[in-house]
């Protein structure tokens, strides 16, 4: 039960009755569905403009403009917007359009416009008091919610309706345009629209045969329950119930598993011990490790195998090379090169290709050296050489 009241709170729609709007689509008591549709049964050519408002006046020549009220009924949008939508109500305007707009946010779109809150006295619903012969003040007294009273003053400001002292409709020209200010969109909102004076004010707050479109655009959506948990880390939060359940499925099926001894590798093959110190030599980039290690097992071999004096070999590869030729024969100018290139990989970082061909290098020095010695019988000796080759091949 508690699952399913939860899914049907997230997925079920929200109730009409409580859209705040004022939206053509709005079929609620605070919505505009019924003025859209008054206006069209009158053969008022109504539309919706739902593109950003900044293009209204690319998609509308002068001769449209000038025969065309744009309603912005509590308009809704970002600080960072108001430069541009104003900027576009103004160029409207100035093209001979119409503007009727409501609210506090609809003020600021308007050329000069300026609120403030409504007075203690007028604050919240009142009945307005008309002012003035004007076609506006015509409508006879309202049923309007007092949001905000107009501020600005000044001769072009003609005020039609007053809440008491604070002025809640408002008309004035803009170029070749005029604008039209409502504290609020209650005149024509559906619940109040069967009201005459209300439909008195809404049609001639439109003009007489202009063509109207709504601008709704401007227009946020209602908050849901969802749009409440925006921000919260809910992936994340399902990532770790997730993964604690796999994590207990995990630690239940483990401890009720069958018990099976471990499977356990003999650690006593050369070939394991081969593998091993090649991988720890290629994870370390130890390339002067190797290259020095094979450089001991060769002077190890000179020393003890080929009977090479100690001094000679502290003396340097060319009297090493030397010795050599004089005990075993032949030419031993190569064996003198590598160990020189091995003294220089001690102190210079080497590739691993070129340590690894030194090594080699050097293992076939030690072979030549076995190879030109008196054979012996000692099988631990080719058991060393193949180890070695080994290591070596690794």
């Amino acid at each position: 039960m508690v699952v399913m009241i939860v899914v049907v709170c997230a997925v079920a729609p929200s109730s009409q009755e409580n859209d705040p709007r004022p939206t053509i689509t709005n079929v609620g008591p605070h919505g505009a569905k019924a003025v859209f549709l008054m206006l069209e049964a009158l053969g008022v050519k109504t539309s919706e403009w739902s593109h950003p408002l900044s293009e209204i006046n690319g998609d509308l020549s002068d001769a449209e403009v000038a025969r065309t009220t744009l309603i912005l009924a509590e308009p809704q949008y970002d600080a960072t917007q108001e430069k541009d939508l104003a900027g576009a109500v103004n160029r409207f305007l100035e093209r001979g359009g119409r503007v009727l707009t409501t609210g506090a946010a609809g003020a600021r779109l308007l050329p000069e416009g300026e609120v403030s809150p409504a007075g203690m006295l007028a604050s919240g619903s009142c009945r307005t008091t008309p002012e003035g012969p004007g076609t506006l003040a015509r409508a006879g007294r309202v049923e309007m919610a007092n949001a905000a009273q107009w501020t600005k003053e000044g001769p072009r400001y003609v005020v039609e309706q007053r809440c008491d002292k604070d002025a809640v409709v408002v008309r004035y020209d803009v170029g070749k345009g005029e604008a039209v200010w409502w504290s609020s969109p209650t005149p024509m909102e559906n619940a109040a629209l069967k009201n005459d004076a209300s439909l008195k004010l809404l049609l001639a707050s439109v003009g007489a045969g202009r063509d109207v479109v709504f601008g709704e655009s401007l227009h946020g959506a209602v908050k849901t329950l969802w749009d409440e948990a925006k921000g919260l880390p809910l992936k994340w939060l399902l990532l770790q119930a997730v993964l604690l359940f796999a994590l207990l499925v995990v630690s239940f099926s483990r401890r009720r598993g069958p018990v099976r001894s471990p499977v356990r590798l003999p650690r006593s093959s050369p070939v394991e011990f081969a593998t091993s110190m090649g991988d720890l030599y290629e994870k370390a980039a130890a390339s002067s490790a190797a290259t020095e290690a094979a450089t001991r097992r060769f002077l190890r071999v000179l020393k003890r195998e080929a009977g090479v004096a100690q001094g000679t070999i502290e003396e340097g590869p060319e009297a090493i090379a030397e010795a050599l030729r004089v005990r075993l024969g032949g030419d031993w100018s190569l064996v003198s090169e590598h160990l020189q290139e091995a003294k220089r990989a001690q102190h210079e970082a080497i590739a691993m290709r070129s340590a690894l061909a030194l090594v080699r290098a050097l293992s076939e020095d030690a072979k030549r050296v076995r190879a030109s010695l008196a054979p012996k019988d000692s099988g631990r000796a080719e058991l060393q050489e193949v180890l070695f080759e080994m290591k070596e091949n690794v």
